[in-house]
């Protein structure tokens, strides 16, 4: 006899699905940095990077409605990927130039600025986490930048749900909210300070943690707004309970190069 899975088990797997995986993906992503000292460490990096772009370039395409020309964008951005690697010109300026111009010539390609866009939105924070990963003190660095997004949205997450209210993108994301969203700001000030106490994380970033972690909300509601407009649920179907590449590191994507430009204008 089989037994039949109600909504609320359905809501239970899913949830244990969630955890299982995003546990997984959390402990891939610190182990490879804690390594990255080592040369095998460093390559390991630079492959996830690029396999974090390169998806996330592949996931825009088809939320753009270019899929014709997906493969074009990935193959244009895996020039600068390259050379981001430790072997070759690392994250330099030289990467930068020819993220920029893997855009423009998807652009004249493609005969559109929307597929160009996604290079520079999956390039622009690959390179910002492997510069910040090689600048002193980069592997606290990356981790505070991965966690105040993680925390902004475990924050948001239950204090959207424990207090509710008036919705933050009613139109395109109906269940975020303000709350969630002052939530998630508190939880991240209070996990930066806590890096601040105990890792000596300065205190500056502390306080920068809190207009990031509103950006990193503002990148989440951007990839609603795409998805909306595309008629998708999910960016993609890579990560079981997750959804794609883009769902998993939306908050990231604009709050790694902030993070990065401020780190390199603070070492002029």
């Amino acid at each position: 006899m089989t037994d039949n899975v109600g909504p609320v088990g359905a809501k239970s797997n899913e949830l244990r699905t969630r955890i299982i995986v995003g546990v997984a993906l959390v402990a891939v992503t610190v182990s490879t940095l804690i390594v990255g000292d080592h040369s095998v460490g460093r390559h390991a990096l630079w492959l996830l990077v690029v396999l974090m772009a390169l998806g996330i370039v592949s996931e825009w395409a088809m939320l753009v409605g270019s899929p014709d020309n997906r493969k074009l964008a990935m193959y244009a951005l895996s020039v600068p990927l390259a050379i981001m690697s430790y072997v070759a010109a690392g994250p330099s300026f030289l990467a930068l130039g020819l993220i920029i111009g893997a855009a423009m010539f998807v652009a004249v390609f493609d005969r559109s600025l929307k597929l160009a866009a996604g290079i520079l939105y999956a390039g622009l924070p690959a390179l910002s986490i492997l510069y910040l990963r090689g600048v002193d003190n980069g592997l606290l660095l990356v981790f505070w930048t991965l966690s105040l997004v993680w925390a902004t949205d475990i924050g948001a997450y239950f204090s959207g749900r424990a207090f509710g209210g008036p919705k933050l993108a009613p139109s395109f994301s109906p269940n975020k909210t303000w709350a969630g969203l002052i939530g998630g700001v508190i939880v991240t000030a209070i996990f930066s300070f806590a890096l601040h106490v105990y890792f000596q994380l300065p205190f500056r970033l502390v306080i920068l943690s809190m207009p990031l972690a509103v950006l990193a909300q503002m990148g989440d509601l951007f990839e609603s707004q795409m998805k909306r407009r595309a008629g998708a649920k999910d960016s993609g179907t890579i990560f079981p309970g997750h959804g794609g590449v883009m769902d998993r590191l939306d908050g990231l994507i604009p709050v790694a190069p902030v993070v990065a430009s401020i780190m390199l204008l603070s070492s002029q």
